[in-house]
């Protein structure tokens, strides 16, 4: 699942607003249309004039769009055929682009595109065995923690399994004093829940993805143990919302621990005082028994099949893909690279704070590639906020969650039933 756009906002648009200006079309010229989100709209027109300059008589006109309007804005394209040459997409569009025919996908001479690329990234874009897309940038989400309060603690290393890591969260809780907690999970967010969710063996979703599979011993254990950091007084009740900011949360000791992506690292780093930087790290996610999963995140290109250019179009998505460009694209908007042959160009891995990413990214799981998906983890955090409010038991949750599944999935289910009976 793409885990970051919406938090990355809408930033940086009007910068690439003269990218986006329509120039007059000379004749022959092959002008392609790239829809970007958040800051990469605003920044991706810095790298296509060497892409332009390589492809006389190939012109990219770059519109930058808001995250929060981007999924209704290209499904409202398709239905009036109005889509452009290349997008940007979140990952967990995908199955849904797919579904309805709108992808082109990575035709033979594309493939080497399908190489070097994390696996569980990878998998997010293929849909039956096919690549329908391509990684442009990828995140994931791991912990960010108070060393200093840790140390207090007496722990001198990040904790890597659950058991462990409770330990250490009562002992910061004692370290940071009365009134504060030792990790921030908020009540309005699925992301966390589905992180200790995705360390279980079962898959989420069973029967060919047509019904939930919440009820499975691995992912009760999990809502248990999501459900014991607040009957423990570990994590407060409270949303997003009801926090100012979580940097200066973070720095006030309110909570310890706290899951978050790359975009977060320049947050701390430019909006927390000098002083206080030796005091946080990132580090990777503890499992049940050791090092844990996480959700691969990130935007791939999409190459539309209503495209009259679609060499031209392939031949843009292999240049953004390239390790050098990839690497240069991270010096100018952060984003760390799909290609992991370009984590080493673009020194990611001598930023200690990024440097945890690779390894999480190296244990991430793909999320279930069904378009209910993004449906089914909403309702799945509706009830894991009732639950820890004392309205479920992990057991009741778990079959509730299975619940409102299986009815979001009630069309998929008649779909496949066809396809057996055909």
């Amino acid at each position: 699942m793409n885990l970051a756009p919406h938090r990355r906002g809408a930033l940086a648009l009007m910068a690439g607003g003269a990218a986006a200006a329509c120039a007059p079309r000379r004749s022959g010229e092959i002008v392609l249309r790239f829809w970007a989100m958040g800051n990469e709209g605003g920044t991706v027109g810095q790298l296509t004039p060497e892409f332009e300059r390589r492809h006389p008589g190939v012109r990219v006109e770059v519109q930058p769009l808001p995250w929060t309007a981007a999924h209704e804005k290209l499904l409202t394209a398709y239905a009036g055929a109005s889509l452009p040459d290349v997008s940007q997409i979140g990952n967990s569009w995908v199955a849904e682009l797919t579904a309805i025919g709108a992808l082109s996908p990575t035709p033979p001479e594309a493939a080497n595109l399908l190489s070097d690329q994390f696996p569980a990234v990878l998998e997010t874009n293929e849909i039956g065995g096919r690549a329908m897309t391509t990684p442009w940038y990828v995140d994931t989400r791991l912990l960010f923690y108070r060393k200093d309060l840790l140390a207090r603690a007496g722990f001198g290393a990040p904790p890597q399994d659950w058991a462990e890591w409770k330990r250490a969260m009562h002992g910061v809780k004692r370290a940071a004093g009365q009134g504060n907690y030792a990790i921030l999970l908020p009540l309005n967010e699925f992301e966390q829940l589905l992180t200790f969710g995705l360390q279980v063996d079962e898959p989420l979703l069973r029967d060919r993805a047509t019904r939930g599979n919440f009820s499975s011993p691995g992912f009760v254990s999990a809502l248990a143990f999501y459900k014991s950091l607040f009957d423990e007084g570990l994590a407060p009740l409270a949303s997003s919302t009801q926090i100012s900011n979580v940097w200066t949360e973070f720095a006030k000791g309110y909570f310890s621990f706290y899951f978050s992506g790359p975009w977060s690292v320049g947050d701390f780093r430019s909006k927390l005082p000098a002083s206080f930087q030796p005091q946080w790290a990132t580090a990777g996610v503890p499992g049940p028994k050791g090092p844990g999963a996480s959700a691969p995140g990130g935007s791939s290109l999409a190459v539309f099949s209503s495209s009259r250019h679609q060499d031209a179009a392939w031949a843009l998505v292999r240049y953004l893909s390239e390790p050098a460009v990839q690497a240069r694209f991270n010096a100018i908007v952060g984003d760390l690279p799909a290609r992991r042959s370009a984590w080493g160009l673009a020194q990611v891995e001598r930023d200690p704070m990024l440097a945890p990413f690779k390894g999480q990214l190296e244990r991430a799981r793909a999320v279930p590639k069904v378009p209910e998906w993004e449906r089914i983890v909403t309702e799945m955090q509706i009830v894991a906020e009732r639950m820890v409010r004392g309205e479920h038991t992990p057991e009741s949750a778990a079959a509730e969650i299975d619940r409102r599944a299986d009815r979001l999935l009630e069309k998929r289910r008649w779909m496949m039933e066809q396809g057996r009976a055909a």
